[in-house]
């Protein structure tokens, strides 16, 4: 495999006062088009307000750091306010249109994960502005403009017009945003850091899976995502995703080595990761990672709704479930040496903690 996996950092796209929107882009990161995958970051300094746009993708959203507002209107649907804060994670379907807003903390950073097969550029999101010095009523005449919002021409000039910023402004402190209710959480935000674990390995690490059943909206998205902690210096197993996903991993908090193995036991990948990074591992290759003394966590999508692993070592490894006589003649081994393979591992799964 000739594409190069090596994991990449975001780049600052636009910005200003309010705030700066990031991107990963397909040619620093080739695995973005050929995976039809997309990646951004929007971070809001305090009063740092994204003005409301839509988008060609369906994407999960992730609150990396901080906390804030989401306005979000889903299509013919009123629009819901949410509160959101780190750890929350946000399914946003085809043709949601959404605002954000930092009411009072130094920062906001929200990253965005997503398929772009219907996208107008493979491997990156197209936002679509309402307002705004690049929004879409700027390219239509005033006249069609009056006439779609039943205002004086002079109105819809200066409804069109005011907004001189592009994407992201910075509001004044006093400027009164609509407050959000706890109700609108329910079905549209998932917090990974409190929701009821996954998986929870004593020593070794912890998982939250998104998915249809803890957050609906995640089927009309198409992709499924999970929060993985994994302890200092713990493994995650070898594995791969069984049913042709990609994985599209985002390093949250501290370091560790990951080592990809494609076709033909070759390894593709073998790297340091750090906070920032984002790296895609291809449909049936095999991946593990190795936290470094600090622990490591990430967040990814994986591009199905509901998505199932097979993992290659530990108590629910095929290993387990092969006959002797086949680990045997598989490995050409004495027995001896297969049953001591066979004694390994046989309670620990997905998560290893360090040696002793």
């Amino acid at each position: 495999m000739d594409i190069d996996l090596t994991p990449k950092l975001a780049k600052q796209v636009y910005g200003g006062d309010g705030g700066s929107y990031h991107a990963w882009c397909p040619n620093d990161l080739p695995m973005l088009k050929e995976g039809n995958i997309g990646a951004g970051k929007l971070a809001l300094t305090k009063n740092g307000f994204a003005l409301p746009r839509y988008s060609d993708s369906a994407k999960v959203a992730y609150v990396l750091q901080g906390s804030g507002v989401a306005g979000i209107v889903l299509p013919e649907k009123d629009e819901k306010v949410v509160a959101i804060k780190k750890g929350d994670s946000i399914a946003l379907p085809f043709g949601v249109v959404t605002w954000w807003y930092n009411k009072e903390d130094p920062e906001l950073v929200v990253l965005f994960l997503g398929d772009t097969k219907t996208a107008h550029t493979a491997g990156s999101f197209t936002d679509m502005y309402l307002t705004g010095s690049n929004g879409i009523f700027t390219g239509f005449s005033t006249e069609f403009v009056s006439r779609a919002w039943d205002v004086e021409e002079s109105v819809a000039k200066t409804l069109v017009s005011s907004q001189t910023a592009k994407g992201i402004v910075k509001l004044d402190a006093g400027f009164q945003m609509p407050e959000p209710k706890q109700a609108n959480r329910d079905g549209m935000v998932l917090n990974c850091e409190e929701a009821p674990l996954d998986v929870d390995i004593k020593g070794g690490g912890r998982v939250v899976v998104l998915n249809t059943k803890n957050l609906p909206l995640v089927g009309e998205v198409g992709t499924g995502a999970d929060l993985v902690r994994l302890n200092g210096s713990a493994m995650c197993s070898p594995g791969f995703s069984c049913d042709s996903a990609l994985q599209v991993t985002y390093i949250v908090r501290g370091s560790g080595r990951v080592q990809v193995v494609g076709p033909d036991g070759k390894r593709i990948l073998e790297t340091h990761l750090k906070p920032g990074n984002l790296f895609i591992v291809p449909r049936f290759c095999v991946v593990s990672k190795i936290a470094d003394p600090d622990g490591m966590d990430w967040f990814s999508i994986i591009t199905t709704p509901n998505p199932k692993f097979t993992n290659l070592a530990g108590k629910v490894s095929p290993w387990k479930s092969l006959s002797p006589q086949v680990l045997q003649a598989s490995f050409k081994v004495a027995p001896e040496v297969e049953k001591h393979f066979s004694s390994k591992r046989t309670a620990e799964e997905v998560f290893f903690p360090p040696p002793n």
